[in-house]
Parts: structure tokens; sequence; C-alpha cells
């Protein structure tokens, strides 16, 4: 549904519609499918999906007209509990691309708006798209793709390079494993985050001081969004140990080591 948000990166939510299939490991505590299923909507996997009426595709336009007023852009992620780049060849592939036009027409209406499309299907979204925007995609479109593992980024973030938005960027989240030296020509942003969701795995603090420092080379922004459920930290032996902390998310700056509190956004021109 389309709303206001708790996710730090971004000032509202919007979904053209709810569920998707699973594609990798990072999907295995999916925290979209858990929240879906437990609101009495079991939309994931093949099967159906959850539209949206009028009421909920005029939101964005009244996010659009505040910002406007207030002279202030604003984030909108899209989405949180559908991927943008599925398809599917049937009547739920076709009602899903009827939204996705109107989703592009709605990009379209809201310039005040960035719209941030993140996805684990990079490869699709150039035949999804407008054609238009291939050779001139509206600078408030920024899009990214989920890369929690060193697969995910090897399959995925060279898809993302073959578009032309405002800004590319990787959400390294849920991150399973060390990704260790990543290629970061073409990105602008990179969103690093533990598993928060049920049977969460571990994620080392070790891993973000890699990224972050990565990042800070090559002069792309990077935010750390949160540690997840647990987080591993390195003592003085070089030994890694379970972190103690209150925020069951690991989402509370206050409790991470210093070095790691670090929150950047891209720079638009």
């Amino acid at each position: 549904m389309g709303e206001s948000t708790k996710i730090q990166w971004c000032d509202h939510t919007f979904n053209a519609w709810w569920g998707c299939i699973e594609d990798g490991p990072e999907c295995d505590n999916c925290y979209a499918r858990t929240f879906a299923k437990r609101t009495g909507h079991d939309v994931w996997g093949l099967g159906e999906r959850r539209f949206f009426g009028e009421k909920h595709w005029t939101e964005p336009v009244k996010w659009n007209a505040a910002a406007e007023k207030g002279g202030e852009r604003r984030r909108v992620f899209c989405g949180s509990m559908m991927d943008i780049g599925e398809c599917r060849s049937d009547e739920v592939g076709d009602h899903m691309q009827t939204e996705r036009v109107k989703l592009w027409a709605l990009i379209e209406r809201t310039p005040w708006l960035d719209w941030l499309l993140l996805t684990k299907r990079p490869q699709n979204m150039a035949r999804v798209m407008p054609e238009s925007w291939l050779s001139a995609t509206p600078r408030n479109v920024w899009i990214g793709t989920t890369a929690g593992n060193r697969d995910g980024w090897e399959k995925r973030v060279k898809w993302l390079r073959r578009l032309n938005p405002a800004v590319r960027f990787v959400s390294v989240e849920p991150q399973i494993e060390d990704l260790g030296a990543v290629d970061l020509t073409g990105i602008q942003w990179v969103i690093q985050g533990g598993e928060s969701g049920g049977k969460p795995r571990f994620f080392s603090a070790s891993w973000a001081a890699s990224l972050r420092d990565q990042c800070g080379a090559a002069g792309v922004a990077y935010f750390m969004k949160q540690l997840g459920r647990r987080p591993l930290v390195t003592n003085q032996l070089g030994e890694e140990h379970d972190m103690a902390i209150v925020d069951s998310h690991g989402g509370n700056w206050d409790e991470w080591p210093a070095e790691l509190r670090v929150r950047q956004f891209p720079v638009v021109a």
C-alpha cells in the first residue's frame, strides 16, 4: 500500500501490487512474504497478486503536491511488497503489466518525487519500461538491484549498468555473506544491512567496514541501514562474537560501532 515509512532511506513506500516469486537466497526469510501472509494475503510464488483501487494510486499525487509546496524533494521506495521487474506470461502477468503502465505514467506526473525502483530482476527492466525511457529516463527515476551475496552481485549488477537512470543503486540487504572486493563502476549509491526477520542469518561488522571503505575509495555514497538481529563484532583478539543489541532489527545506530555510523545519499544533478 502507499504510505509513509520507517525505512531510513526513503520518505514513502508505494507498491503497484503485492506479491512476488522468490529469486535467490536473500529471499529465504522474506519479510514481505511473512507480512502478507500475516495480513491474510497468499500472494507469493506462482499464485495471485494483490492489486489496488484508485484511492491507492492517488496517494503519490498528494505526496508530490506536498513536496512541491515545501520545496523539498521526497524519495519513494517502490516496492517493498513486490518486484517491479517480475514478468509472467499468464493472466496475472498481464494485469501486472497493466499496473506497470499506470506506474510509469504516475512517475511522470510526480516530478517532485524521486522514485526508487528496486528489483532482483534488472535484466527485465529494459523490456518493461517505456521505450522512450531507454534513451531518456526521467530524472526522478532511480533504479536499484538487490545483491546480498557474491552471486547476486555478479549476476545482477552488470544488468543495472546497462540502464540510465538518475541514480543506480545496490541494496546489499539482507547481506548473507562477505562480498569481498566488488566492482562499483557506474554505481552511485550502496545500501547495506543485516537480516531482521525470523530465523535471521548473522551479519559481520567486518563486512560493513569493507564495503564502506570500498565505497569511500570509489566516491560512491554509502548508507548503513541496520546491523540486523544477529550482528557479529570483532574483539581485540581478532575473534568474532555476538554483539548485544536492544533494537531487535539492529537499526539503532547509537548501539553500533562509531565507525559504522555512515548514512550518505547520492548527489543528483
